[in-house]
């Protein structure tokens, strides 16, 4: 069988295992149209509490639109490479296509193309505390191919997915016992983006990850996946790895590391993975609801009390967001940040 380049070879600790065991468990699917709300809110507060993900049914977002999100990401994808590279990113503007994205300085056997939901959008142009120059960040669209119009059915489609975003922030936000709006306010200039993820047939899928271990840094991310499968949970009792079985029309929605320091560790962002496969190529489209640049992410006080002090220092959303946006273009010699680098001491 042909080898994967060296630079996609995870190291022994972090290769999946050739046969999955079934393990019987499964993070939840709930129903947003459950009519009870107290027990959709209790469900989604339990699923945050003991998964950090869950996936989604009855949602909201129109089938049609997210059949045609699909086309389009095929289409894109299955260009010629030239094509592709005329919208290609850059260490100075991070939205466009990627070919070579790292996760823990492994390169991830995927691309992708990035687009933000808020064109243009602003970020600190370093992640240095005393920097208070702003960097602007705005959309590369394709003209081929001809769908790519595709601008349209990617904007409508961010949007919906944008209202279904602040849906199951207001509903979180209720799971923690607090008013339904109460994060809302940080969004106003959110910097989300959205993306196309393309995981080609892997030669060698016992070597290689389509994304390597990993914790989302925003407040939520909201997927679609296709028939596939391939992404897997780090199941939090025992470290195992559970896959996350594709449900038709649903979300798969994960708890964020904003959202773990705003709940004061309540709910965690938990670790997880995408397993490639040689035989089949798979698409996903996530939706990274992010806050504005300018939140200083802490814990909410009303959530905190003697018995349960805060457990972070604040940082500010923009200068985190800038040091991780840049560590994924290419292998670096330095960590990337992470939220236990704002560790209260205790």
């Amino acid at each position: 069988m042909e080898q994967v380049d060296e630079a996609f070879i995870q190291p022994i600790e972090f290769r999946p295992k050739q046969k999955q065991e079934e393990t019987g468990d499964e993070i939840p699917v709930i129903d947003l149209c459950n009519i009870d709300k107290e027990r959709l809110v209790s469900e989604i507060g339990d699923a945050c509490a003991k998964w950090g993900f869950f996936q989604v049914i009855n949602h909201g977002v129109p089938l049609d639109l997210k059949e045609k999100m699909e086309e389009v990401a095929k289409e894109f994808c299955h260009q010629p490479i030239e094509q592709k590279k005329k919208v290609a990113r850059d260490e100075l503007n991070p939205m466009g296509f990627y070919e070579s994205e790292h996760t823990k300085n492994v390169r991830d056997w995927k691309n992708v193309f990035d687009f933000l939901v808020q064109d243009p959008t602003f970020i600190p142009a370093t992640p240095h505390p005393d920097d208070t120059e702003l960097r602007t960040l705005t959309n590369q669209w394709p003209t081929h191919p001809s769908r790519f119009r595709s601008r349209e059915i990617c904007e409508e489609y961010t949007r919906e997915v944008e209202k279904l975003a602040f849906k199951l922030l207001d509903l979180v936000s209720l799971s923690l016992g607090l008013p339904e709006k109460r994060l809302t306010c940080y969004f106003k200039e959110q910097t989300s983006f959205a993306r196309i993820n393309h995981y080609p047939p892997c030669p060698s899928p016992h070597l290689a990850l389509g994304v390597g271990p990993h914790k989302d840094g925003g407040a939520l991310s909201v997927l679609s996946q296709d028939d596939v499968g391939g992404l897997q949970v780090k199941r939090k009792s025992d470290g195992e790895w559970i896959p996350v079985k594709p449900t038709p029309n649903a979300y798969i929605i994960n708890v964020g590391n904003a959202m773990q320091v705003w709940s004061n560790d309540a709910y965690e962002s938990v670790e997880h993975r995408v397993v490639v496969n040689s035989l089949k190529e798979r698409f996903s489209i996530p939706f990274f609801f992010f806050p504005a640049y300018y939140v200083d992410v802490k814990p909410l006080e009303e959530l905190l009390n003697d018995k349960n002090p805060a457990k972070y220092k604040p940082f500010n959303w923009g200068k985190f967001f800038a040091s991780r946006n840049r560590s994924d273009y290419k292998k670096s010699d330095t960590e990337n940040i992470q939220i236990e680098n704002f560790k209260a001491k205790s």
